[in-house]
This record gives C-alpha cells, structure tokens and sequence, in this order.
C-alpha cells in the first residue's frame, strides 16, 4: 500500500485528491491547520480513513513532524493562500505561506525522505497577462503577489529536481471550479447566490469585472493530473487545461439559466471587487500533459456550471 502525504488537504483540490488516493488504495496522510471554526467539511466523508496531522507551512517543525511519521512514498503540496485579492492584501503573509512553505517542505523532504516523490501545485496566475494558448514554456509575468510566490516556488521545486535529484513535478493547473470551492471565490460566489434567490433568501448579487476570462476545469479532473505526474518515471513540469476560456459573465449567463433565471435581473458591479491589476484573459495549452500523462478532462464547462448550480441550490434549500 503506498502513502501519500497531503497539505491542504481540507481545501477543495485536496479533499477531491484524498478521494482519488483512497478509492486507488492509499494510506493517506493530511496535514490540517488548527481553527477556531470547523475547517474539515470536505473530508468529514473520509473519516477514520485518512490520518491528520496538525501542522502549517509556516511552521517548519510540524512539517518535518507530519513527514516522520507519515513516511510518504509522494507528496503532494496543495497548502495555499490562494485567493488572489487577498494576495494584494496580505502581500507578505501569501509569500510566507507560498513561497517559504514549499522551501519548509522541499527540504522536510529531503531531509527524511528524498526517495519521496514531490507534487507542487503551481499556477496559471504565474503568467500574467501572457497570450494564449499558455504552454510550459511561455515566460511568467505575474500580476499579483499571489502568482509571485508561486513562481519562487515553481523555481525552487526546479532546483530540488536538478541539484538533487528528487522526484519533484510542477502541475501548472489553470482555473478549475467544483461544488466543494470556497465561497469567497467568484464561481463558487456566483452559484452559491444562484442557490439562495432560489431559495428566496437572497435577491440580488455584487460583482467586479465580468469581462475577465478564464480557463474553467472541473478540480476532480485536475487531481487525476497531479496524481498521473508522481506515476512517470522522472519528475517534470506540465500545463494542465482545458484549452477554452469563458467569461466571468459567461458563467454568470450559464449559472442563472440553470435555474430558469436572467442574470442581467440580479446582478450588480460593483467597484469594490475590481482588483488593483487584473489579468484580461487566460487559456492553457495541455499538449504536453496529454500526451505524456496521458490525461484529458472529463468535464466540460457546462456540465461544471449546472453541477455547481445543482449542488448550491439543494444546500439553499436545506439552510433556507
């Protein structure tokens, strides 16, 4: 049985991931951030089958703890401060947890296990406003402190690969949405609100830019990717996409129509939510991740929206 060790494994790719490494025979091992408020939701449904460790990437001590005893044959480092208008806010607090955390867990792996092999989650934000389609060797420009911290740890993950020898892969995953995202993400927003007008609590919804275009995945097709990359032979760095961009208003268009609504009836812009700097338009090309990996998505950008929409409106019900 192999063993998988996972940070952020609370969040929304981790517990999809969780999901994935069990059903495929994992011992699985998670490291949880301690909070004052139940943060173990998405994975509640694994209960007694994954092991949890308390730990954070700002600690360098829980992260050699969590490693010790899990004794992983791969890693997968998930733990973000990801959302991007809060980067702008917490500019030093996102590098610590981005950037010096990988550094924290690069070298907690190294140092007790270097055989392990090494998952980062990297990002399209790290290309900025660069023109698609985005491929693994178009140059980072990022635009936010967020996509700054991940390319010091894409580079870091890099070096580890060529000045040791590690088996260490950065999965460059573009937007990817499911029914278990946060909240405060504008998809997730977007659905969620959705929901609630159906459910008669809610009336209307704020939003920033709608014109921002971004290629959407579903996250259960992205962690396929990640697991697929620890399975080859040598580490590497792969794209991984649909290869379409949407609109922000074209999610908006899709998640009202689901629910037999006219988004232009509820919507509002609102300047508040406009970022400092804002990328125009964003879509990757997976060639590489296609025909080595040998992975494609499963789920297209439709089926995504009307699963979302589907899951929020029956959870505004049941809170209504």
């Amino acid at each position: 049985m192999p063993t998988a060790l996972v940070t952020g494994i609370t969040g929304q790719d981790g517990s999809w991931l969780a999901d994935l490494l069990v059903e495929r025979g994992y011992e699985v091992h998670g490291i949880v951030r301690r909070a004052s408020v139940d943060n173990r939701h998405r994975i509640a449904h694994l209960e007694g089958r994954v092991h949890l460790h308390w730990g954070d990437l700002t600690d360098a001590d829980s992260l050699v703890r969590a490693v010790r005893a899990a004794k992983p044959d791969e890693v997968y480092n998930l733990a973000a401060q990801s959302h991007v208008a809060v980067s702008f806010e917490l500019p030093v607090h996102t590098a610590d947890v981005v950037a010096l955390g990988a550094a924290r867990l690069l070298e907690a792996v190294r140092t007790l296990c270097p055989e392990a092999r090494f998952y980062q989650a990297s990002t399209s934000e790290m290309f900025g406003a660069a023109e698609g389609p985005i491929s693994e060797d178009t140059p980072f420009h990022p635009r936010n402190p967020y996509g700054a911290a991940k390319v010091y740890a894409f580079h870091l993950c890099r070096m580890y690969r060529e000045a040791y020898g590690m088996h260490v892969s950065n999965g460059i995953l573009f937007n990817h949405e499911s029914e278990r995202r946060g909240e405060a993400f504008v998809t997730r927003k977007i659905t969620r609100a959705v929901g609630r007008i159906v459910a008669g609590t809610q009336s209307r919804l704020a939003l920033g830019n709608l014109d921002a275009r971004r290629d959407w995945g579903h996250a259960a097709d992205y962690v396929d990717a990640m697991w697929r990359m620890l399975q080859r032979p040598e580490g590497g760095d792969y794209v991984v996409a649909t290869g379409v961009s949407h609109a922000v208003r074209d999610f908006c268009e899709r998640a009202f129509a689901a629910a037999g609504l006219d988004w232009r009836e509820h919507v509002d812009i609102d300047p508040r939510f406009q970022r400092p700097m804002d990328i125009p338009d964003l879509v990757g090309d997976a060639s590489l991740a296609r025909e080595t990996l040998g992975w494609a998505p499963t789920i297209d950008f439709d089926t995504l929206v009307g699963r979302m929409v589907a899951h929020d409106i029956e959870l505004a019900r049941k809170q209504a």
